[in-house]
């Protein structure tokens, strides 16, 4: 393969929306109602293919945010309150609340649209906690996915959807995005997109930190593994600033198949116990009082939760099961009628079943080949790898501009959701410090997003101008893996070891060691401190010099050069954002050796900007400001 093979090709656009989530599909749905009002054009491009791209790929058993503000069961006050408490105060309560006044318009056009919630004989959605509702999910994605792009179809001329283009760069003159640029992971083409405003919305960042799951089952996650930090990345080199890159998130999950663990706990009430039985919750309960406010409040904020299991595995009492089986039976002895428990106890082994092959089928083939009935015998369950996404229970992203009518003067500059560089929004994992999305409410920024994206173009009708120079010195950047692996290949006998160029694969592991050991991974008990990070930056220095040379022999590890590249500055940010915050705020995600307590003069958002003119990373703290 020759880099000289690919063509080049230019298209032009009003908006431009970058990935195929949730986020995405809520963007394009949104954009083409408003782009045909005023005849405007719309492309979206996606890594992957639309039905099966982002975290709602393999499907949902649950919607994990409905408010049900027509049956007044919540109030967005209620939630905003909700999000804050979980991050320990560290959180946009403008963001959160535009998301969560609009979401349920969301989800009742997915049930519009096909999606199977669950109801009770009254006609009202069933929840599985507070703010989840069940849903028969295995085609979620596919059936939001047709609705986004139908919507394009009605556009004529002025829909475009691309499927299998990876984005790798963004184009900016004069701090205003005017587009990216890419290449086919199918065909022998470099894209060069042309647009008045650009919207991220690639989603977040997994295989930063070396991951449990390795040998026959490398590639396994909890988020989708195609997720390489290309949100991140594209804002990060633009110029934006970011936001809770400290931020990132380890779940709880079903061991090695991470199958989740929520209608567990919430729909059959189930316990987690220690190996030898105990509520280590229960047991360790003294501890929170020490995270005050938030470690005495109801719900305990998930990243306690976690801290509680990791004492217990610290003092060598695990595993850490989940009681499946007394959850069951505990349901189901509860009702005295013999033949009216036995058609229970059916209906919640199919449930139980059915929550994995909704969403993780992974984790009910795990299940029957190592014999276990989650009926009749307990689970383990462990903390995963740590993750980078904003639309879960992490925060990390760009820092986005507020609604006009809720956000004070210090988060408002612009249109809603745009960062701090001109024509470029972000949404999803995408955009920062908004967490507990998820599916829904990542959807329905897109749609924010989108809509106010559509009006900054009517108001900024020029493009921008890519010259003939910039596009060839974009088009080489891109496929130097191509020319590196063409020019030095036959220097040795096997063409993964060579003095001259480096394969992805080898520096995905390189980068994961380093974060496991130096950056508070599994391998480390999730511990860090100021010296190990400082170790970190001085191999990631070396690292930043190694991508120079990585490799590719064909497309595919064309595309998994570029992900490892993303995943490096994902990195870099984080790392730099940890040694900022002198505290520990968040133990059970990262704790801080030397900094081990929550401090209040920390109470306030880390962020981050790489100046793209200095090429040096610019910290400061941003005040946190509630709504009152």
């Amino acid at each position: 393969m020759n880099s000289g093979d690919f063509k080049t090709i230019e298209i032009n656009t009003d908006l431009l929306i970058l990935g195929g989530g949730m986020a995405a599909c809520g963007a394009a749905y949104e954009a083409a109602f408003w782009a045909k009002k005023k005849n405007m054009k719309v492309t979206v491009v996606d890594k992957a293919a639309m039905e099966r791209s982002g975290a709602v790929a393999m499907g949902l058993s649950a919607i994990n945010l409905y408010l049900g503000l027509r049956n007044r069961k919540n109030t967005v006050r209620d939630y905003v309150n909700y999000v804050k408490n979980d991050l320990m105060g560290i959180t946009r309560d403008d963001l959160v609340a535009n998301i969560a006044r609009h979401v349920d318009s969301s989800v009742h056009l997915f049930e519009k649209w096909g999606l199977p919630i669950w109801k009770d004989n009254k006609g009202n959605y069933i929840n599985e906690g507070r703010w989840q509702i069940m849903i028969h999910g295995e085609s979620y994605k596919n059936i939001v996915a047709e609705a986004a792009k139908k919507a394009l179809k009605e556009l004529g001329n002025n829909g475009e959807y691309l499927e299998r283009v990876f984005i790798t760069e963004p184009i900016v003159v004069d701090n205003k995005c005017i587009g990216a640029a890419g290449f086919s992971i199918r065909e022998k083409k470099v894209y060069i997109f042309k647009a008045k405003a650009v919207l991220d919305a690639m989603g977040g960042a997994v295989h930063v930190f070396r991951p449990r799951s390795v040998g026959e089952g490398l590639g396994r996650s909890w988020y989708p593994p195609f997720n390489s930090g290309s949100s991140a990345y594209f804002a990060i080199k633009a110029g934006a600033e970011m936001t809770c890159q400290e931020v990132r998130f380890v779940p709880v999950r079903f061991k090695d198949a991470y199958g989740p663990v929520g209608a567990w706990f919430l729909l059959f009430k189930s316990k987690a116990t220690n190996a030898l039985g105990e509520d280590y919750m229960k047991k360790n309960a003294s501890e929170l009082k020490k995270w005050a406010p938030y470690g005495t409040s109801n719900p305990v904020p998930a990243n306690l939760r976690n801290y509680l299991m990791m004492m217990e595995l610290e003092k060598g009492n695990g595993p850490i099961y989940m009681k499946t089986n007394e959850a069951i039976k505990d349901l189901v002895g509860k009702i005295t009628d013999i033949k009216e428990a036995e058609k229970k106890m059916k209906e919640l082994e199919s449930e139980a079943w059915g929550d994995f092959l909704d969403m993780t089928v992974s984790q009910a083939l795990l299940w029957a080949s190592n014999n276990i009935e989650p009926e009749k015998q307990q689970s383990e369950i462990a903390a995963c790898e740590p993750y980078f996404i904003s639309s879960h229970s992490g925060a990390s992203g760009a820092w986005v501009s507020g609604p006009e009518d809720l956000s004070p003067d210090e988060y408002h500059w612009g249109n809603e959701n745009m960062t701090t560089v001109k024509g470029l929004f972000a949404a999803g994992d995408a955009s920062g410090a908004s967490s507990h999305k998820f599916s829904s409410g990542s959807f329905t920024e897109g749609r924010i997003a989108a809509k106010s994206a559509i009006a900054f173009c009517i108001n900024n009708t020029s493009s921008g101008n890519v010259d003939k120079d910039k596009i060839l010195e974009l088009k080489k950047s891109i496929l130097q893996p191509i020319d590196i692996f063409s020019r030095y290949k036959d220097y040795t006998n096997d063409k993964d070891v060579n003095p001259h160029f480096i394969k992805p694969k080898m520096f995905m592991f390189r980068l994961q060691k380093i974060m496991d050991e130096y950056a508070g991974g599994t391998g480390t008990g999730f511990k860090t401190s100021e010296a190990l990070l400082e170790k970190a930056l001085e191999f990631l220095q070396f690292m930043h010099e190694d991508s120079a040379k990585l490799a590719a022999s064909d497309l595919h590890e064309l595309m998994r050069c570029w992900e490892n590249v993303h995943r490096l500055w994902q990195a870099e940010a984080h790392i730099r954002s940890v040694l900022f915050r002198e505290e520990t705020r968040w133990p059970g995600y990262y704790f801080r050796t030397d900094f081990p307590e929550i401090k209040k003069d920390w109470k306030c958002f880390a962020n981050c900007r790489w100046n793209n003119e200095t090429g040096k990373w610019e910290m400061m703290k941003k005040e946190i400001i509630e709504l009152t």
